[in-house]
C-alpha cells in the first residue's frame, strides 16, 4: 500500500540502499549485544568479578537486552497499517525516544563502570562548594539527557522541517501554532511546532548550563582530571 501511493517510482537500488541500513544497524546491535555478554561470561568463568561488580555487569547486559527488544518494538510501530493517515510511515516518536534513552542510559552505564574500575577516584574534602558543584554536574547531565529525548521527537515527527530559520521561528520569537492541538500537553509531544520549539529552548538551557558549571568550577580547586574533564564537556557542547 505505502509503495503504490508513495513511493512507486523508487528502483531496486534506492530499496536496497534503505534496507542495507537497516540490516547493517541490527547486526551491529548483534555484535554490540556479543560484545557485552561473551566476555561478562568469561570473566564471570573465570572468578574475576566481584560480587558488586556481578550486578553492575548483570545490569548491563540486561540493558543491551532491553535495548534490542525496544528497537524491535519502536520498528513494529512504523509497519502497523495506519488507515486514518495518507503521511509517509514512520515509528512512533514514543517509541523512538524511549530507544534512545536507553541506549544513552546503556552508554553512560558502561563508560561509569569502566572510569571506575579503570581510574582510582579521587578523595577531596566534603566541601560546600564541591557539594554544590556535583548538584550541579547532576543537574547538568539531566539536562542534556532531556534536551536528547526531545531531539527524538523531533526526529520521530520530522519536526525539523517546520522551521528552518533561527533564532524565530518564521517571522516570530513564538509561533502561532505553538498550543494548537487539545488538550495542551498533547502539543508536547505530538504538535511538530511545539517539539521544535521545546526542543530549540532544551538546547539553549543546555549549553548555559555547561558554561556556567565551567564558569563555577573555575573557583574551586579541583585535580587536573576532574578540570580536564569540565573543559571538554564545554568544548563537546559548542561543537553540538
Amino acid at each position: 500500500t505505502v509503495f503504490n501511493s508513495l513511493n512507486h517510482d523508487m528502483t531496486l537500488t534506492e530499496f536496497k540502499f534503505i534496507w542495507y541500513m537497516e540490516y547493517s544497524h541490527r547486526m551491529w546491535g548483534r555484535v554490540v549485544g556479543l560484545a557485552y555478554i561473551l566476555p561478562a561470561a568469561y570473566f564471570w568463568h573465570r572468578g574475576w568479578l566481584s560480587r558488586p561488580l556481578k550486578g553492575c555487569v548483570l545490569a548491563l547486559c540486561g540493558l543491551v537486552c532491553f535495548q534490542g527488544l525496544l528497537g524491535w518494538y519502536m520498528v513494529k510501530s512504523g509497519l502497523e497499517e495506519k488507515p486514518d493517515s495518507y503521511d509517509i510511515p514512520r515509528v512512533s516518536q514514543y517509541r523512538l525516544a524511549a530507544h534512545l534513552g536507553s541506549a544513552l542510559v546503556l552508554y553512560s552505564a558502561s563508560l561509569w563502570t569502566g572510569l571506575s574500575l579503570l581510574l582510582p577516584r579521587h578523595k577531596l574534602p566534603e566541601t560546600h562548594q564541591l557539594r554544590r558543584l556535583r548538584q550541579f554536574a547532576h543537574g547538568t547531565t539531566a539536562l542534556i539527557f532531556l534536551t536528547a529525548l526531545s531531539g527524538a521527537f523531533v526526529a520521530g515527527l520530522d519536526a525539523g522541517l517546520v522551521y528552518n530559520s533561527f533564532p524565530k521561528m518564521g517571522e516570530r520569537w513564538i509561533p502561532d501554532d505553538l498550543l494548537a492541538f487539545s488538550p495542551v500537553l498533547r502539543n508536547i509531544f505530538e504538535n511538530p511546532t511545539t517539539v521544535q520549539f521545546d526542543h530549540r529552548i532544551l538546547g539553549i538551557a543546555s549549553v548555559t548550563a555547561v558554561t556556567a558549571l565551567y564558569l563555577f568550577s573555575r573557583k574551586i580547586p579541583l585535580p587536573r582530571r576532574t578540570r580536564m574533564a569540565v573543559t571538554s564537556l564545554l568544548a563537546v557542547a559548542c561543537v553540538q
